[in-house]
């Protein structure tokens, strides 16, 4: 029996600025554990919008979302900000490090957010998290002093660091070259394949769709296949 890690029912969002758009129409689909699924579509399809209504970011629709059978829709600021940090992890086309901290220090951050582990075992899991994806020993470096992929690279651990029940990315091989795209690519499949991660990544780049488990597709705000 697969377990069902995130679910839209029935989601549909308007813009008024000033006159009424349909954004998103009758969004319904399931992610369940451990899959790996990107979602695509043209430039202004509506994928960006959806990201942020399932990553509770935005709370301004109608329907239903859940995230790990608990329903999302109608809950407090406060109670989301607390959900988003403790069962979701991010990752975005720009890495959006600390340039100031070390890669350890960026990695812990929401960890110590989160206030659920004490200072100490947080650093140890955020050094289990740069072990896991190669790059621990990039642990002491300043965030500035590495190169792009890496930067990457760091982010994902940073987004691993509260065991997340689910990974959602914004265009997150958006700004990297081909050979660190494939990197990261790998990345998310071995989380997906070895470590049952569940992935959420929104891209435009069709070669890295089609290489994950699944494609959801969208057009003018509808899901047109998964």
């Amino acid at each position: 029996m697969q377990e069902i890690i995130l679910e839209a029912r029935h989601i549909n969002k308007e813009f008024h600025d000033p006159v009424t758009v349909q954004v998103l129409t009758d969004i319904t689909f399931s992610v369940n554990k451990g899959e790996f699924v990107s979602v695509i579509g043209k430039s202004g399809c509506g994928k960006s919008t959806l990201l942020y209504i399932l990553s509770t970011m935005d709370t301004d629709y109608t329907g239903e979302l859940l995230i790990d059978k608990e329903l999302m829709t109608g809950r407090n600021g406060t109670e989301l900000a607390r959900i988003r940090n403790e069962k979701i992890g991010f990752v975005f086309q720009f890495h959006y490090l600390l340039n100031e901290f070390s890669v350890l220090q960026n990695v812990m951050l929401p960890g110590l957010k989160l206030n659920k582990y004490s200072r100490q075992e947080v650093e140890h899991r955020a050094l289990e998290r740069l072990k896991m994806l190669g790059i621990e020993h990039l642990a002491t470096k300043e965030a500035y002093r590495i190169s792009g992929g890496e930067k990457q690279r760091v982010a994902i651990a940073r987004a691993l660091i509260n065991d997340p029940h689910i990974i959602m990315g914004d265009e997150p091989t958006g700004n990297l070259d081909t050979r660190n795209s494939e990197h990261v690519f790998e990345v998310f499949k071995e989380l997906a394949e070895v470590h049952d991660q569940t992935l959420l990544i929104v891209t435009h780049d069709q070669s890295f769709a089609e290489r994950s488990g699944r494609i959801i597709e969208m057009a003018d705000g509808k899901i047109i296949r998964h």
